[in-house]
């Protein structure tokens, strides 16, 4: 079995850069839709990714993996590329007779992220919500647009922001996110 790529091949840039932006590679991405209140659905996440369902609007980690809110109905599962097969399988069985849907979106997607003293500012050039500590704290995710692409985008830690698109917009919004993020563009806002 040949091993995953993406469209990136795992790019990275900081050299020049207020913030470091990296490919994550290959991540096992799994669209869940449901019942979100359905204990047994919050207990199939919980078994897959180890944070169970995060409230509207936010996102929950542990470790790499992970669940992102996406809808009332979805949320997004993070995992190990490797992983999702089995996950998958485990998702299905664990929800047999409740309405649901599981699939497989790793190779549709690419998770970009955005790390450092700019990346706040850098996510403020490029999205048209509030990205503000009070706004936006980590652990909070929203579906958007970010530079004319359709994301959905969550703050994992005070200087760590995601972006997931799908593969086929990820070089115009790597080189938008490079090119936004080159020293001297700097606004300095979050700075006041």
């Amino acid at each position: 079995m040949s091993e995953p790529m993406t469209m990136l091949d795992g790019a990275r840039a900081a050299d020049g850069l207020t913030c470091e932006i990296a490919e994550r590679g290959p991540v096992g991405q799994i669209t869940l839709k449901g019942d979100l209140a359905a204990p047994a659905l919050s207990d199939a996440v919980r078994a897959i990714t180890g944070t169970g369902l995060p409230a509207p609007l936010s996102a929950l980690f542990e470790g790499e993996a992970g669940t992102v809110w996406m809808a009332p109905d979805e949320v997004l599962l993070l995992l190990p590329h490797a992983q999702v097969g089995d996950a998958v399988i485990r998702l299905s069985q664990a929800l047999e007779g409740h309405h649901h849907m599981v699939l497989d979106v790793s190779d549709a997607r690419a998770v970009l992220r955005v790390s450092g003293k700019g990346a706040q500012e850098l996510m403020a050039k490029g999205a048209p919500c509030d990205v503000s500590d009070s706004a936006f704290p980590p652990g909070t995710a929203r579906r958007t647009h970010f530079a004319e692409i359709a994301v959905g985008l969550w703050r994992r830690e005070a200087t760590v922001w995601e972006l997931v698109c799908f593969q086929s917009y990820a070089p115009h919004l790597f080189a938008w996110l490079v090119g936004s993020a080159a020293e001297g563009t700097e606004v300095g806002y979050f700075d006041r």
